[in-house]
């Protein structure tokens, strides 16, 4: 049986995880305290019972990777179902089986998903899950060991993406400069900035920072925003390195 097999029969009764100095992270600092107001462009998945679980369960260190695996994905298609809320619906009616209308609304149909390669294409199994046929395009961007400043490498988008509402997805938004990246590539691409979500696991007040300022005009949505970064880059509380833990170490 799972470690995590019972913990959601009993979610009602999650009260979260209870962080102390003690739990600061690589650098062994306590985590900072201050509260942190995003810009409202940013929008984060409203905290459940539920949320909190999957994000509980993810963020262990002993959690093994099939659960990893099986609550990342759960927690990444409600923040996708939530990310859908921020794109444009047309009303239209509809005619019920009983013969009568019924007033309601259809989303867009050019939606696609970008993928920021490797960890983003954990996302793509949620947003396909949502809409079934929806396009997906990849962008791979690393850091240059000589300059330590993101380049890219790889990028492979629908030939009309100028055209589409943009989901962009990278479970981690750390120091930005990735995500940077692949927004400018979206935009040389003739994405209009207004059509990007960037929808993100995990968060953090710097990277939020590097991209809002940048393109102000990108709307971001992520499950949780953490407390900041650590000498090394490592978001905390944080979970690890997302990649490795979803896909395992290369």
């Amino acid at each position: 049986q799972s470690t995590w097999g019972h913990f959601f029969q009993m979610a009602d009764s999650v009260s979260g995880h209870k962080r102390t100095a003690d739990e600061a992270g690589h650098d062994g600092a306590p985590l900072a305290k201050k509260p942190y107001h995003p810009p409202p462009n940013v929008h984060v998945l409203k905290a459940t019972n539920q949320t909190r679980g999957c994000q509980t369960i993810i963020r262990d260190r002993e959690t093994r990777r099939d659960d990893f695996i099986f609550f990342a994905d759960r927690l990444i298609r409600l923040l996708i179902e939530e990310a859908l809320n921020y794109l444009p619906a047309e009303e239209t009616t509809v005619v019920t089986p009983t013969g009568m209308p019924y007033s309601g609304v259809m989303w867009p149909s050019k939606v696609c998903g970008v993928s920021i390669l490797r960890a983003g294409e954990s996302m793509e199994i949620g947003l396909r899950a949502v809409l079934r046929d929806c396009r997906i395009g990849k962008i791979l961007i690393q850091r240059d060991e000589a300059t330590a400043e993101p380049k890219l490498f790889y990028s492979k988008l629908p030939a009309d993406i100028h055209s589409r509402k943009v989901m962009l997805l990278d479970p981690m938004l750390a120091t930005g400069g990735s995500s940077k990246m692949a927004i400018e590539v979206l935009v040389a691409a003739g994405v209009d900035p207004r059509n990007i979500l960037f929808v993100n696991v995990v968060a953090c007040p710097e990277g939020i920072e590097c991209i809002t300022s940048a393109f102000p005009e990108v709307t971001i949505i992520t499950a949780e925003i953490d407390e900041r970064l650590n000498d090394v880059k490592y978001i905390l509380p944080g979970l690890g390195d997302f990649g490795d833990r979803y896909f395992g170490s290369p």
